[in-house]
């Protein structure tokens, strides 16, 4: 064998198989990639549906609380129940006690399901159990189904809905991939808690939605590899009819470089081919020794950002720590150098802006262009500004047409944001819009877990709640606290002449009475019926009476429009007045309400004071 042909072969052994060996690496990162999007979306598309189960569970039970105080719920059957459920949009009632099921209505298909107890008087057989749902499983496929997203809903066996049939896989394991009618999915199956039976729901993601760039990538990078091939078998032959007796040293360095030892370059003297050969080979090595360093740093950062996306969903009821890491996340997933989130404080509300990392001075029209793109359409919004390129992801959910919720818009100069870096940022703001949902969705269930539907006042429990802490403080500190107890004279009446709706009507303005006769320490409340009462801190007996005389002079004065048009509607109120600086809280009721009701035997439309006695029992004056 010639020298040229031996030093073919030797170019061959330290240039052709390591290049062959990064085109297998590359194309093993491009395979994981692939996966890791596919389960990364599998996984996306398995929380949304635990967020809509969970979230319609919570709304249930808000529900069945409610249709828990309901009068008469123990007699309802039939129709009367299937009336709650209309009355009420829900899609399924269920009434047990002891395990047996009473009675039932609506859809059997319904899931999500929350459940109230409820126990009355002289009831036998325990505790009756409210189990209600909002969610039929055909709304639930419906909202999460996609053009290559799958929904498969079952109980047991029993398939309550589906996006397609699916029919021949009788069963599903907890994650893997699927072929059904020969198309590959990756799925998620969940359990959750159904009426009579757990719930499972599974997830199909297609793989074809994944795996469209897959075939590209791997075309381009064995073209490069290919490339680089023919370059080095080129350059080869090409020096090989230069080279001298510098061979056996150049030898030894290129096996080094072979072995992954960057450390030492080639000797590179003089000014001949061999030297320059040396000298490429040397800054090949360089770059790839950079090149696995910022893999390196590739890896460490996202760690980082799979991180702080845990902690965004582990604090997604905080909204100012949601959008701050949302923000800080997305910069780091897409290496930007600044950017901001922009909300809605309300559904009608414009967008303001809620966070901003890095100084947006000099792009501010970039910005503004991008998110103006972004809002007139569902896809992403970019701009140019510069050397910067601005890139604006909207906060909404999969639900097509959809409003955004917000905007979050990152900016980088020097080079153009890349397709995977696009689709990180838009995977980034769904989450973020879907956390903020769950936000909205908690703060919405708390504040009607406290405050009366028709009145906007406290509700019953949250007024036993504000009494409790009040006197709780008079019992440390002894200040007085005042209680004012209204009950409107007649109520009944006009209820029985003019309707139930206009009795509505009634308490609404009385409510409005209350709230604007009350202070900024006062605390108005819905105590039943059409009672209502005003608990007043720091205020004694006669600063109550004047409070309860404004009350009960706005109240005669008032006068209510009618449904039919005719004449408005006058009306008067009974009061109870009653202080204390004790801190008894039912001795206190139970004052205020005794004065209310010699309010009622005196001739109604008056104010009572009541009189305290030992052992807690109160008269009126």
């Amino acid at each position: 064998m010639s020298f040229r042909a031996r030093l073919i072969s030797f170019f061959v052994v330290i240039v052709v198989v390591p290049m062959v060996a990064m085109g297998v690496l590359f194309f093993r990162l491009i395979s994981d990639s692939e996966q890791g999007k596919a389960n990364a979306r599998a996984g996306g598309l398995a929380a949304e549906a635990g967020s809509l189960y969970e979230s319609s569970a919570a709304a249930a039970r808000a529900d069945a609380l409610a249709l828990a105080s309901r009068p008469g719920l123990l007699r309802a059957r039939g129709t009367a129940l299937a009336t709650l459920a209309a009355q009420g949009g829900l899609s399924r009632i269920v009434l047990s006690q002891g395990g047996k099921v009473l009675a039932e209505a609506g859809d059997p298909q319904a899931i999500a399901p929350g459940s109230a107890r409820v126990t009355f008087a002289g009831a036998a057989g325990g505790p009756l159990t409210v189990s209600v749902s909002v969610l039929g499983a055909g709304q639930y496929v419906h909202d999460l189904s996609a053009a290559d997203v799958g929904v498969v809903v079952r109980q047991g066996t029993r398939t309550l809905a589906e996006s397609f049939d699916a029919s021949s896989q009788p069963s599903f394991p907890a994650r893997g991939t699927v072929k059904i009618d020969g198309v590959s999915y990756r799925e998620v199956t969940q359990r959750f808690q159904g009426f009579a039976a757990p719930v499972t729901v599974t997830m199909l993601s297609a793989l074809a939605a994944t795996n469209t760039a897959l075939g590209s990538s791997r075309l381009e990078a064995a073209l490069l590899v290919a490339a680089f091939l023919l370059l080095a078998l080129g350059f080869a032959v090409f020096t090989s009819r230069a080279l001298q007796g510098q061979v056996v040293r150049f030898l030894q360095a290129a096996r080094r470089l072979g072995s992954g030892d960057f450390s030492s370059p080639v000797p590179s003297e003089g000014n001949d081919e061999f030297a320059a050969l040396a000298q490429e080979f040397n800054t090949m090595s360089a770059q790839l020794d950079h090149r696995l360093q910022e893999l390196a740093q590739e890896r460490a950062r996202l760690r980082e950002s799979v991180r702080r996306i845990g902690q965004t969903f582990a604090s997604n009821l905080d909204r100012p720590a949601l959008l701050e890491l949302a923000l800080k996340t997305a910069i780091d997933a897409t290496q930007s150098d600044c950017g901001r989130v922009s909300v809605r404080s309300g559904s009608d509300a414009p967008l303001a802006e809620a966070a901003r990392e890095g100084s947006i001075d000099e792009l501010e029209q970039g910005f503004l262009e991008a998110e103006r793109a972004a809002l007139g359409s569902e896809e992403l919004g970019r701009s140019q500004e510069g050397q910067a390129e601005v890139l604006t992801a909207a906060l909404r959910t999969r639900r097509h047409g959809s409003r955004a919720h917000g905007l979050i818009t990152v900016a980088r100069a020097g080079r153009p944001f890349t397709e995977d870096e696009a689709e990180v940022l838009r995977s980034l703001a769904g989450q973020a819009a879907l956390a903020l949902e769950n936000v909205d969705l908690h703060e919405q269930v708390s504040r009607q877990a406290v405050t009366d539907e028709l009145t906007g006042l406290a509700n019953h429990g949250r007024f036993q709640e504000l009494l409790s802490a009040e006197a709780e403080q008079v019992r440390r500190y002894h200040h007085p606290l005042g209680l004012i107890m209204v009950d409107l004279d007649n109520f009944k009446t006009i209820n029985d002449t003019y309707g139930h709706p206009q009795g509505d009507i009634v308490l609404r303005h009385v409510a409005e009475i209350l709230r604007e006769n009350s202070r900024d320490a006062d605390w108005p409340a819905r105590y039943g019926g059409e009672e209502m009462a005003l608990i007043l801190p720091h205020t004694d007996m006669e600063g109550a009476y004047a409070i309860a005389e404004r009350v009960r002079e706005a109240i005669e004065g008032l006068e209510v429009p009618r449904n039919d048009g005719g004449e408005p509607l006058r009306l008067t109120a009974s009061l109870g007045v009653a202080a204390s600086t004790e801190g008894i809280k039912d001795a206190l009721i139970a004052a205020a309400d005794n004065a209310l009701y010699e309010a009622k035997r005196r001739g109604k439309n008056r104010t009572i004071r009541a009189v305290a006695r030992p052992a807690g029992v109160a008269s009126a004056e």
